[in-house]
This record gives C-alpha cells, structure tokens and sequence, in this order.
C-alpha cells in the first residue's frame, strides 16, 4: 500500500527520493515502479526519440518532474520536448508526455494524471499498455486508440508494434 504523507512544495521540491515521488495537493504519493516490460518499453521509446533529436529538434528525459499547476508536479514515463537547456523541475508543457501503464496502475489514477497534464497545456499524451499490447493519445481532449502514435503538427510519431515487437527480444 502507498504511503501518504504531507510536507509543503518546496519541502518536496528540496527532495530527493528514490524512486521519485509525485507531490498532489500537499501529498508526497509513492508511484508504481515499472516491472520489465514496463521499464523495457520505456527504454525503448527512449532509444527512438533520442535517435531522432537532431532531426526533429528535440530533447527529452525520463521520470522528469513536472509542475502541472501551484498545487501538483507529477513524474511521467516520459517526456519530449523542443531541444535546449531544461530547469530541473519542467513549468512549460512538453510536446508530448508518455506514460506506459505498469500492472499496479489504475486506470483512474492513470487518467487523473492526464488530465493534469492536459489541464496544464500539455497537447498531447500518449499511454501505452505493454499487457495489452495498446496505445491510446490525446489530442485536443479526445483519446484514439492507434498502432501509430502522433504528435499532430510535428514529425513527432511511433509505430507502436516496432517497439512492442521488441519486447521478447530481450
């Protein structure tokens, strides 16, 4: 069980925690930590971006933390955005911000996490099931179930079966 407890955002802005923790409305709220398949996709979707970032003009990390409003910063999978120096903690909404589903997540806490980052200007998410083998993005609020992921506007895309096709191969 996740353990709840609270301390003021510039308390947990001066933390470190291992693994990172997502701050909610002055709750430090444990996350769940990716099994493989999990951490796999991750790494994966990681390689493709990072092989495309001169070409696109972007940068990116993984379980960044971001400031989604005064009250929350969440820690997604993760996340990409316009090349150049980043703060430590991200205030301007990402391209695109990824979260890939563990089988410990919950759909409504999955769902609540991107309305966070919808709310705080995020135009697209992308939530990925590597158990179901599903991608699903939001774009201008409505969510599409897509072998291929966009970012509309951008050359930003993955062909998701290329990437879950290699997780057996391990």
């Amino acid at each position: 069980m996740a353990t709840i407890f609270h301390i003021p955002l510039r308390e947990y802005l001066d933390t470190s925690y291992r693994p990172d923790r997502e701050y909610v409305d002055g709750e430090v709220k444990e996350r769940n930590v990716g099994k493989w398949e999990h951490a796999r996709v991750q790494w994966l979707l990681a390689a493709w971006f990072f092989s495309h970032e001169k070409e696109w003009g972007i940068t990116g990390s993984t379980e960044q933390r971001v400031r989604v409003s005064e009250s929350r910063v969440r820690v997604p999978d993760l996340v990409v955005l316009t090349a150049g120096a980043q703060p430590e903690v991200l205030t301007d909404p990402p391209l695109l911000v990824i979260e890939i589903l563990s089988p410990d997540d919950s759909y409504s806490d999955t769902q609540e996490r991107a309305q966070d980052y919808r709310a705080m200007g995020v135009e697209t998410v992308w939530i990925i099931d590597p158990k179901t083998r599903s991608g699903r993005m939001c774009s201008a609020a409505e969510w599409v179930e897509s072998s291929r992921l966009v970012v509309k506007g951008t050359p930003l895309y993955v062909n998701l079966p290329d990437i879950l096709s290699q997780l057996t191969s391990a």
